[in-house]
């Protein structure tokens, strides 16, 4: 398998179904330390020389004290390719890991957006990049219809609160097999977060349920994908979608199940 090229056709067919990218946009590429993030900047960068719209990228590293391994090799690394990168030591970060170690994930995650929404403003960017893959997708419509009682996963864009930021996640089609492959061609130094090392969570729970099921069903996630873009709504339970009062529907199921009221 050509990596380059199936993970630019992945990528572009994202960013053309979902009109990720317009013509003048400034995108700010979030790096994290991981493979996923690199590989993104990198089919970012090759695509801004071949797409018949002009757009600019960047890069940023948010700093929350949580890296295993220093970050000055990533930044070597970017230097030398000649990608514009911002490193930002969060402050409000650092001192919640001093003052509540054992935080959750949705706080820390809440001052990470607030920088990382500071930094996309002082780079001039107005679109930012995420490298949530497949397997993120995968994961999140599961988790949520497992332990939210909804029926959702992670948008392919959105928009910040005040509308002045898209966030696009142009790895939607691209599985984490890919971006682990093309990352490692690349001699990318992974600077891995803690985070990640953790077990017993329900993130790492579904990632071993997906390893198990496609080891039977190796097409299990591109079959999930489909199905997020193919939705039929009249064979779910929502009450918005289903047609119950239509023509010739509704009084006969009336009468087979009477409401039955108190006395």
């Amino acid at each position: 398998m050509d990596l380059e090229k199936t993970l630019l056709r992945k990528v572009g067919e994202a960013i053309h179904r979902f009109r990720m990218i317009r013509d003048g946009d400034r995108v700010a590429v979030a790096l994290s330390g991981g493979k996923d993030s690199a590989t993104l900047l990198e089919a970012l960068l090759l695509l801004a020389k071949r797409a018949p719209i002009e757009f600019s990228v960047c890069a940023f590293t948010v700093e929350q004290g949580k890296f295993l391994r220093p970050i000055e090799p990533l930044g070597e690394y970017l230097r030398q390719r000649g990608v514009a990168w911002t490193y930002y030591r969060d402050a409000p970060s650092l001192k919640l890991l001093e003052d509540q170690p054992e935080h959750g994930c949705d706080l820390c995650s809440r001052y990470r957006r607030r920088a990382v929404y500071q930094i996309a403003r002082e780079l001039g960017a107005n679109v930012i990049a995420l490298g949530h893959t497949a397997d993120d997708f995968c994961e999140s419509l599961l988790r949520n219809t497992m332990f939210t009682g909804r029926l959702s996963a992670l948008p392919p864009v959105t928009w910040s609160r005040e509308r002045d930021f898209r966030l696009i996640r142009p790895l939607v089609f691209v599985t984490e097999d890919v971006t682990r492959a093309y990352a490692e061609s690349l001699g990318v130094p992974l600077i891995p977060c803690g985070c990640s090392q953790r077990t017993g969570t329900v993130r790492r729970s579904l990632r071993d349920l997906f390893a198990g099921l496609e080891k039977e069903y190796p097409h299990l996630k591109e079959n999930i994908l489909s199905a997020m873009g193919n939705i039929d709504t009249g064979r779910l339970l929502d009450t918005r979608f289903l047609k119950l009062d239509a023509a010739g529907e509704g009084n006969e199921d009336a009468a087979l199940f009477p409401i039955v009221t108190e006395p």
